[in-house]
């Protein structure tokens, strides 16, 4: 039986390179929540900034205070929380469907956004680009919000509060069980998945 695989969060570029779609493995550092609502005031303040002619990368972007935290080598979780509950740090944490993000996602991956954490299909623009950019997408369970909670340590809302459950928040998280689906090479689990079953079928 294969050893459980600790990967820390935020990724290193090298370790994003080895993972593979179809690995289950384990995240152990610092997430940050994002949403469609997020996403789409990131993706703005970004498109403002190069309206005017310069464009800057993601430590440049929160630098200057565009951006609210530096995305570089960071992975978005998906997420809005339901309310935690007394002597909870947050309540339950399960993903969001990934197509809402998907309109938003190619730029963050260009500003240097590595990995994102949802359920479902990705467009391929978002599949060009993870290629492109040497990022990685991963699932985690549905329907498991409250398990997944659990390993959720420390949670704190650092931008966009008025968002309420969509504000981001930045996450300490211990063994947070993900499955890669699209890795750096564009290899997709979903398809690979569906090939293999037909094949053995």
């Amino acid at each position: 039986m294969d050893s459980k695989k600790v990967v820390r969060v935020p990724f290193e570029k090298k370790e994003v390179e080895e993972l593979r779609a179809g690995d289950y493995i384990y995240l152990t550092g610092t997430l940050y929540s994002a949403r469609d609502a997020a996403h789409k005031r990131l993706y703005d303040s970004i498109l403002e900034k190069e309206a005017t002619g310069v464009a800057l990368t993601g430590n440049e972007l929160y630098e200057k205070k565009i951006l609210p935290l530096d995305i570089t080598g960071n992975t978005f979780y998906y997420l809005g929380p339901t309310p935690a509950k007394e002597g909870q740090v947050i309540g339950s944490a399960g993903p969001t469907t990934s197509s809402r993000m998907d309109k938003y996602t190619p730029l963050l991956l260009e500003k240097g956004l590595l990995g994102m954490i949802g359920k479902g299909k990705r467009s391929q623009a978002v599949i060009d680009s993870i290629v492109e950019n040497g990022a990685v997408y991963m699932a985690a369970v549905g329907g498991a919000g409250a398990l997944l909670s659990k390993c959720i340590k420390e949670s704190s809302v650092i931008a966009y509060d008025d968002l309420g459950t969509e504000a981001i928040r930045k996450m300490e998280v211990e063994d947070f069980p993900v499955v890669v689906v699209i890795d750096s090479k564009g290899n997709n689990l979903y398809e690979t998945a569906v090939c293999d079953y037909l094949a053995n079928h």
